[in-house]
């Protein structure tokens, strides 16, 4: 922004200065009559001001009681126009009143949905927070599910391995009765041989004659037998009971293995039952939190648009206030210009007429007069355009002697 004042000073000697102007100051034309005193007053015309004096001093004081007739016209001209300038600015003053809306009801609507924005936010917030609270007990409640589905599988092994233990002592069992009824049945069979064979010696003997030797004495069969009998008997006690007490060992071992698994496994599946149902809940919640996070976003997303809308259209109505200001700046503006240019029309032709009227009073005829004229021109530049402009007229009037 740039300002440039300029300054127009004029000075004119033996002068009196006249000036014609119209309203608003336009068309406005100075004019200078030259005077020189002696017995008669004489009145040169110069400069387009249209003056005939003759050395008549009636015809002179004719002459300015003409100019002075049209000069109170004019000023009471100017003062009309003035008053109806004054009544134009009132008036639309009166019908550019700037109409104050009042938005307390839309601050207050405002600052409800605003509270509820941050509310909203502060619940989706929180939602995610559980949501994410939620996925890592979900993933925890995983993990713990595939420790225990390992576990199971392991305990499930394991008792397939004890299954085919068993199935195995089964077999073996099977294999001892199986040796058991052999041993037992090759007893029958030696029995009956036995008995045979001491049926043949018997009938050997009671054929034969009865012969006296002396000779070593024969070995008692039966003793032999019995013997033998009482050793295998014994043996196959013996094994039968080391079995029977291996097997019961072993059985017990098992039951208790399995009675264990079997309350692990029971327990387990308890634990894997309520896993499902907790991380089918969770689920559940999560889709619940989900669809009330959708919800919320869109009812955010049309709240946001709203109040765009609505800060818009108020953004429109302050511009087109702003531009209302501006234009009522600007005229005011033009109309101080035009009431200060009056307003200095009216004080020069004041002056004019004090110097008339003293002219007519006959004061210091002998004297010259010299009427200083400063015009002071301030203009406002921004970017090479004129927004402001101002005028000041200085005059002054001096005596020559």
């Amino acid at each position: 922004m740039s300002f440039s004042t300029r300054s127009y000073s004029q000075s004119i000697g033996h002068k009196t200065m006249s000036v014609y102007g119209g309203a608003g100051g336009r068309g406005t034309r100075v004019s200078s009559s030259r005077m020189s005193v002696g017995p008669f007053l004489s009145l040169g015309s110069t400069e387009g001001l249209d003056l005939h004096v003759d050395a008549n001093e009636k015809a002179t004081l004719q002459n300015l009681n003409d100019r002075l007739a049209s000069y109170l016209e004019k000023v009471h001209k100017l003062e009309k126009e003035n008053l109806q300038l004054e009544k134009q600015i009132r008036e639309w003053y009166e019908s550019k009143t700037v109409t104050t809306h009042d938005y307390s009801n839309y601050f207050v609507t405002i600052k409800e949905l605003q509270d509820k924005i941050y509310a909203a936010s502060r619940l989706n917030a929180k939602t995610i927070l559980d949501i994410d609270n939620a996925k890592l007990a979900a993933e925890d409640f995983k993990m713990k599910y595939e420790t225990e589905l390992n576990m199971r599988l392991a305990v499930e092994g394991d008792i397939a391995g004890l299954k085919r233990v068993l199935d195995e002592m089964n077999m073996a069992r099977m294999d001892l009765e199986l040796q058991y009824e052999s041993l037992k049945d090759e007893l029958i069979m030696l029995k009956k041989n036995h008995e045979e064979e001491l049926g043949l010696l018997r009938n050997q003997i009671g054929g034969q004659v009865n012969v006296t030797v002396d000779a070593r004495s024969s070995v008692d069969l039966n003793q032999v037998m019995s013997e033998i009998r009482d050793h295998y008997e014994a043996l196959t006690a013996k094994n039968r009971k080391d079995v029977e007490l291996w097997y019961q060992n072993k059985m017990s071992v098992v039951e208790v293995e399995v009675k264990e698994s079997s309350d692990t496994l029971m327990t387990q599946q308890t634990e894997i039952k309520d896993l499902k149902s907790t991380l089918q809940r969770l689920e559940i919640e999560l889709q619940s939190q989900l669809s009330m996070k959708t919800s919320l976003d869109g009812t955010l997303s049309e709240t946001q648009a709203r109040f765009a809308a609505q800060l818009a259209n108020l953004q429109i109505q302050v511009t087109n206030i702003e531009v209302q200001l501006t234009q009522i700046n600007a005229s005011i503006t033009s109309l101080a210009q035009e009431y200060s240019v009056l307003l200095d029309l009216k004080t020069r032709l004041e002056n004019e007429i004090k110097e008339y009227r003293r002219l007519l009073d006959g004061e210091d005829e002998s004297s010259k007069h010299v009427i200083t004229k400063v015009i002071t021109v301030k203009e406002t530049v921004v970017d090479g355009k004129v927004v402001k402009s101002s005028k000041n007229v200085d005059v002054n009037v001096g005596q020559v002697q």
